[in-house]
């Protein structure tokens, strides 16, 4: 599986400072078990738009972004996204933050979005070095069954694991014989 890490900062793109939040990507992806590429360090706006579409072109699996989710008047990192998906995953990016906003409050004001567009997952994280690390954090239980899905993979069966995605197995209702299941009072 083919991921690429981009960087969104204009301040990294002029070369004011380095870029810390691609290599922690690129890092994070080779751990889940990716052949990642980048990082590519790209200014806001529409040069955002251009890497994704030419990501997807190119066919990798992934692309992670990090920067460029903020509510600052140049993040612009979740309107160029939105133009190049698809299909929207909101559960993804709701889960980052709700991850990140237990230790960082503000981690609730990124905008970052996930998505399918063609067959590439794509996600926006943060991009300070603990957003990125949070987002790594989430997107390691998910991106693995992401990729799978989008490349047209089966649903997890019940026996393939404790539960599977299918949910609770009728052998676990209780039943009204078991103690389990009672009336106030004890009356049927």
């Amino acid at each position: 599986m083919r991921a690429l890490a981009v960087t969104v900062s204009n301040r990294a793109a002029a070369g004011v400072y380095a870029d810390t939040g691609g290599p922690l990507l690129v890092a994070g992806l080779t751990e889940m078990g990716f052949a990642a590429d980048g990082p590519l360090v790209v200014p806001d706006g529409e040069p955002v738009e251009a890497a994704l579409r030419e990501a997807v072109a190119a066919g990798y699996d992934v692309v992670l972004t990090t920067g460029g989710t903020g509510v600052s008047p140049t993040d612009r990192t979740p309107e160029m996204t939105a133009r190049v998906l698809d299909r929207q995953l909101p559960g993804v990016p709701e889960a980052i933050r709700a991850y990140g906003y237990a230790k960082v409050p503000t981690a609730a004001l990124s905008r970052g979005l996930a998505g399918v567009a063609d067959r590439t997952v794509i996600v926006n994280l943060p991009g300070s070095s603990g957003g990125v690390r949070d987002g790594l954090a989430v997107l390691a239980r998910l991106l693995p069954h992401a990729v799978d899905q989008v490349h047209g993979g089966d649903h997890a069966r019940a026996e393939d694991g404790p539960r599977g995605d299918d949910g609770p197995r009728a052998e676990d209702a209780p039943r009204a014989d078991d103690g389990r299941h009672r009336h106030p009072g004890g009356a049927h």
